[in-house]
């Protein structure tokens, strides 16, 4: 493990492992790197692989702020510091939100990979805020309201690898309402003129895999926003495809990683 400094003197932490072009892995919210180690061995196998910490996760600093856009400038600094060129980046869950906002803002991606995260908000927003006064409050009701969130994700995702999931995580309370304040503190409205923005912004190639189906109209509305884009949807695997069937997840890496 090594560390840089973010544009803000942040420190972040990430691993290097490989030889060959260059794939970038960004976690989900109160997640870490290690959470890609069931798929690490085959995306090693056929190339380098850098896994990142996001600030506020994992061993990288806890500084604010920890919105998507100061993310998606913390990989860019790794990507600069280790002169990565034109790396596939691809993320999950707040990692998606994450490398979708660094491919919208220019920064050298061969390709962009989200992997089960819909970047319509509106819908997050309006699920979110029933339970925004548990997740703002004591530090009893904050866990239980992330148990409701977490509580309907797995799909088929096997006990055992829950198990590890849990292990490594670390929901922290300002860490989550940092990660979510944009989508708290903006209107639907607001929320999606901010998406579609960044979205205009990509100019490379662009997988959406999903564990469940985000529903026609998501998947029309995100081809017009974003050009070259692909989305499948592998059924009932939940949130979290990558860890259910890790072989299958590398060959699509690798067949979607060829094309470029």
């Amino acid at each position: 493990m090594d560390t840089i400094s973010a544009p803000d003197g942040a420190a972040i932490a990430f691993d290097d492992q490989g030889t060959g072009r260059p794939t970038v892995l960004v976690h989900g919210i109160t997640e870490s790197r290690r959470v890609w180690d069931p798929v690490l061995p085959g995306l090693v196998a056929r190339g380098r692989v850098v896994r990142i910490d996001m600030r506020g996760h994992g061993d990288s600093e806890r500084r604010p702020p920890y919105d998507a856009v100061t993310m998606a400038g913390d990989v860019r600094a790794v990507v600069d510091a280790l002169a990565l060129e034109d790396p596939l980046v691809v993320g999950h869950s707040m990692g998606g939100v994450v490398v979708s906002a660094y491919g919208g803002l220019g920064h050298p991606a061969r390709g962009i990979v989200n992997v089960d995260q819909p970047l319509e908000l509106g819908g997050f927003k309006a699920a979110l805020e029933p339970i925004r006064p548990m997740l703002e409050g004591d530090e009893a009701g904050f866990r239980e309201a992330i148990g409701v969130v977490f509580g309907v994700l797995d799909g088929a995702l096997p006990a055992t690898e829950r198990a590890r999931l849990d292990a490594l995580s670390s929901p922290e309370q300002d860490v989550v309402l940092g990660v979510w304040g944009t989508v708290f503190d903006h209107s639907v409205d607001e929320l999606d003129a901010l998406v579609e923005e960044l979205l205009a912004g990509i100019r490379v190639p662009y997988l959406s895999v999903h564990g469940s189906d985000p529903g026609v109209a998501y998947v029309e509305w995100l081809l017009a926003q974003v050009a070259n884009t692909r989305v499948e949807v592998w059924p009932d695997h939940g949130h979290y495809p990558h860890l259910v069937d890790p072989a299958r997840f590398v060959q699509r890496i690798d067949q979607f990683d060829g094309g470029l």
